[in-house]
């Protein structure tokens, strides 16, 4: 019978540490938090100190009855949750619910950053207990979002709509993706040129310098005039090298993975969102059954801030470093990279790293899923690195002069980078959002040149450039810009991302963050309202105060006293001040073209638009086609600007669809002609001589989102349609064949055009072929960035490999 029982929070986690603790431990799971504030109400006494009022979370009673018994049976219980602030809120919430006054069991807090045997057998011979001032960080964090949830985001169900939220960090973060919009849609472009002048020195390959001084300035050419009459002063001149400098540099390799270094690289290297990114290192941290091995844990643990690395750890990858074929000693420091954290604090967290760095991503391949294997092999692989030594480049400055037919000297430069060791950049090199100067001068090899040398003239090239707007953040630069500003924590990120786009306030377009406009209005109403306390400094702010709250050094209820004066006086003038855009009825210059009345702008479930005050009896609306914070800059005269339908001549309206805003003809329902803003108008249905199977009536050429379709002209009493067959007969029930379809998120997948009789599905483009390995009647068609592949859909078969590519005689 166990003597004693450990708490974990999730089955998976309990697995792998129920094999390496045998019979004497039972090990159960919490399935996360047992506890937490009711959703139907503040759960909070502000007036008694901020005490919070927790209850157990309904479907857990049974749990915690269950556990209760357990623990009566044992004579130890040991809190295992995971080593962070969550973690330590969930063991002492268990610890009220099992911790007897009388002749209970010892509980005790055990904590690990890896699971393997050596790291959980360490943790059960030292045990501690739970950290009460963790314990209250977490609860502050928790008390501070309850306050701003149940105090602020009622405002904006009355002002705005229901069902809209503002969080502490949510709304900073949004209030970021906001400012860089703004400042993208006021970034004005300006012209600039650049000349570069090619020169053939005695030995390849040409060398291109780029215009640096005339005379002792700096060159500004803001204009093809300026830029020609230069090229003109260098007519028939000759060039001369004027100095050659070459020196030695260094690029040191990056220190192991942290929490949002992860997501970073995940998200530019893999394209994996944060979400994802978190879920899957889950997985990696909470074990993966092993041959010969059983469950292991393969990185430790993924959220934390510290690059530190245990010494068993450094002694390990230092010598696979050492003996590894493709390294050896050359590539290996004499003594081990010590990388420190911002504060500088030695905690008892980790980077994350695999548990084993003998454990290469080759021998996994056949035990872990596809994402699973790449996200461990970037940790893997970073980790190696972060062991290995500096990669050293010649870094080599030509400059050339040359005699102006104005008397001064015309100042010509080229750089160039040769890499002469790669050192850590033989295992890794790490992302980056944009290129930058490095990039440039690796691309330019530089002729060998001595000074003095006399080049030949080849070519002059002045080009033109413009400025470029600051980028749109991407997952990766977001969550760069957070951690850089002490915006919340990166543990958090994946929920905040998350949030912001499901409450529709953003959404992605090329993989980047644009507000909506439903996001700038709300965004809008809170600072004006809480510009402090959503200020990105005071979040910041508060996030050290928590900090200092687990560190013993600030009482929890004072910090909350503090933040509580400011939300409170912030309240009451947002109740009375703050711009009700619900019931807005703003003024235009516009007049209803059917009842003549003045039009306004009034605000709806999606959005802006323009209304006729004579509502109910004129219901005469337009789209507006700027974003309502931005109508005070707008001309919306534009409004009336006429657009005619191709097809029947008559007037186009704007219209405002689920894919954004488009012309429709105003004949709506005899004439269907559509126009996206800036495009061609969609193409009319053709007649077909071919006849409906189901109806008997006449056949249509559509053209859908998609592509064309055939559809019968008797829609919608018949709703016989054809989609076009990608040639590939169904693998199911091989009397149908493979059509592409589109998913209601806008996902392409694959089905039999038989359904409902036929549900055969796939989201990868089938491939006639059996697959060699199991016999699976066909492969799927997947894209990398290596080129196209084929493998097997079997989860189990690992078949795969490159797709032949299409003859050029018959594309």
């Amino acid at each position: 019978m166990p003597k004693s029982l450990v708490i974990v929070e999730s089955p998976a986690k309990a697995k792998t540490i129920s094999k390496y603790l045998g019979r004497q431990y039972l090990v159960k799971a919490s399935l996360g938090h047992v506890k937490d504030l009711p959703k139907k109400e503040l759960a909070v006494a502000v007036d008694r100190g901020f005490e919070p009022h927790y209850v157990i979370i309904e479907g857990k009673k049974k749990l915690i009855t269950e556990l209760k018994q357990d623990a009566r049976k044992v004579e130890s219980v040991y809190l295992a949750a995971d080593p962070d602030r969550e973690g330590e809120a969930i063991c002492y919430h268990l610890m009220e619910e099992l911790q007897s006054k009388k002749d209970g069991p010892a509980v005790y807090r055990v904590m690990f950053n890896e699971i393997t045997p050596t790291a959980i057998r360490r943790a059960f011979e030292q045990p501690g207990e739970v950290d009460i001032h963790r314990v209250e960080a977490q609860q502050a964090r928790r008390v501070l979002d309850r306050l701003v949830g149940y105090k602020i985001s009622p405002l904006l169900w009355d002002k705005v709509r229901r069902g809209l939220s503002a969080g502490r960090v949510q709304t900073a973060a949004l209030r970021l993706i906001v400012d860089r919009e703004r400042e993208v849609r006021a970034f004005q472009k300006r012209e600039y040129w650049t000349i570069d002048v090619h020169l053939l020195a005695k030995k390849p390959p040409v060398l291109a310098a780029r215009l640096l001084k005339r005379g002792d300035e700096s060159v500004d050419l803001p204009d093809e005039a300026t830029a020609r009459a230069l090229v003109e002063q260098l007519d028939a001149a000759p060039y001369t090298v004027e100095s050659v400098s070459t020196r030695e540099k260094r690029r040191n390799p990056v220190p192991p993975f942290i929490t949002s270094t992860l997501q970073q690289e995940a998200s530019r290297k893999l394209r994996f969102s944060v979400k994802r990114t978190m879920m899957l290192a889950q997985r990696l941290y909470e074990g993966v059954e092993l041959p010969g091995e059983g469950a292991v844990g393969l990185i430790s643990y993924m959220r934390t801030d510290s690059p530190r690395v245990a010494d068993e750890a450094l002694e390990e990858v230092r010598q696979f470093v050492a003996t590894n074929e493709r390294f050896g000693f050359a590539y290996l420091p004499d003594k081990a990279n010590i990388y420190r954290s911002k504060k500088d604090v030695q905690d008892a967290h980790e980077a994350i790293r695999p548990t084993s760095a003998l454990r290469t991503p080759e021998s996994l391949e056949e035990v872990l899923a596809e994402d699973e294997l790449k996200l461990y092999r970037l940790i893997w692989m970073r980790f190696l690195a972060s062991q290995m030594k500096p990669a050293l480049f010649d870094q080599t400055t030509i400059d050339v002069s040359a005699p102006g037919r104005d008397g001064l000297q015309y100042r010509f430069r080229a750089t160039g980078s040769v890499l002469k060791f790669d050192g850590y950049l033989a295992a890794y090199e790490e992302g980056k959002d944009q290129k930058d100067e490095d990039d440039e001068e690796l691309k330019h090899r530089l002729p060998a040149v001595a000074e003095g040398e006399a080049l030949k003239f080849r070519s002059i090239h002045p080009e033109q450039h413009f400025t470029e707007p600051p980028p749109r953040y991407t997952e990766a630069a977001l969550v760069k810009e957070l951690e850089a500003n002490g915006v919340g924590r990166p543990s958090t990120y994946a929920s905040i991302l998350s949030t912001i786009q499901e409450r529709e306030y953003v959404r992605k377009e090329g993989g980047k963050f644009l507000p909506t406009e439903l996001g700038m209005v709300v965004t809008d109403l809170l600072v004006e309202s809480f510009e402090d306390i959503f200020d990105v400094s005071y979040t910041a702010r508060m996030e050290e105060e928590l900090d200092e709250i687990e560190e013993g050094k600030l009482d929890w209820r004072t910090a909350m006293q503090e933040f509580y004066d400011r939300l409170k006086n912030d309240l009451l003038r947002a109740e009375t001040e703050m711009t009700d855009i619900k019931r807005m009825e703003k003024p235009t210059d516009l007049i209803c073209d059917k009842c003549g009345k003045p039009m306004v702008i009034k605000w709806g479930r999606h959005g802006s638009f323009i209304a006729c005050t004579g509502y109910p009896e004129c219901t005469n609306t337009r789209e507006l086609t700027v974003d309502l914070p931005d109508l005070d800059t707008a001309n919306l005269a534009e409004q009336d600007a006429e657009e005619y339908c191709e097809n029947c001549g008559r007037p186009m309206v704007l219209k405002k669809g689920r894919f954004g805003q488009f012309y429709a003809c105003s004949g709506y329902p005899d004439c269907k002609t559509t126009k996206r803003i800036g495009g061609e108008q969609k193409k009319a249905d053709v007649p077909l001589e071919e006849r409906c199977p189901q109806c008997g009536s006449n056949l249509m050429l559509k053209h859908g989102r998609f592509g064309e379709f055939t559809a019968c002209s008797n829609y919608p009493s018949c709703k016989y349609v054809k989609q076009k067959t990608i040639g590939v007969a169904c693998p199911a029930c091989g009397q149908g064949e493979i059509v592409e379809r589109r998913s209601k998120r806008g996902k392409t997948f694959y089905g039999c055009n038989r359904y409902p009789e036929c549900d055969f599905v796939a989201w990868g483009k089938p491939v006639a072929e059996s697959c060699p390995q199991c016999a699976s009647p066909y492969l799927v068609e997947k894209w990398l960035k290596s080129g196209p592949i084929v493998q097997c859909p079997n989860a189990e078969c690992k078949y795969k490999r490159e797709l032949a590519p299409v003859p050029a005689e018959t594309v």
